[in-house]
């Protein structure tokens, strides 16, 4: 598989367990990709110093609000939508900057956000229905994959 694929298909895959880290993480794999003529003022944003800052700090806050008791359900109408739209954007401006076809790109990283989104969700809720398992340790451990997710992807 080509390296695009796995890293629109692997962002897809963050969105639906972070919804933040998917743009933050594609972000600061941009701002180390040479800046093509076409890549756009959306993609120039996003890669510029100022917008790696703002979408790491909006991922970290996730990564805390995560964990609180009255974080929303992943699987509510807004989260779905927002973890698919991250997944779909960030898989385009990849795309994009690859070179290959952005509509496509969004596709298949929008549907591993959704996918994502269902298996972890499920998951997570399997694993913190056993006794003497925290939900908040099965967060953090969600946490700790979707980063090295993300470090793999963009190595």
């Amino acid at each position: 598989m080509q390296n695009y694929l796995k890293q629109i298909i692997g962002i897809g895959i963050i969105a639906g367990m972070r919804a933040m880290m998917a743009p933050a993480a594609t972000a600061t794999y941009l701002s180390h990709q040479p800046k093509n003529d076409d890549d756009g003022k959306a993609i120039d944003l996003a890669r510029s110093p100022v917008g790696v800052k703002v979408l790491q700090v909006l991922s970290a806050g996730e990564l805390v609000g995560d964990k609180l008791p009255a974080a929303p359900n992943r699987t509510g109408f807004a989260g779905v939508i927002g973890r698919v739209v991250n997944g779909a954007l960030s898989a385009a401006a990849i795309s994009k900057v690859n070179r290959k076809d952005v509509i496509t790109g969004a596709l298949i990283g929008g549907g591993a956000a959704l996918a994502s989104t269902y298996a972890c969700f499920y998951l997570r809720r399997y694993i913190s229905s056993k006794p003497h398992v925290k939900d908040y340790v099965v967060g953090a451990t969600e946490d700790a994959l979707a980063i090295s997710l993300a470090r793999l992807i963009f190595k």
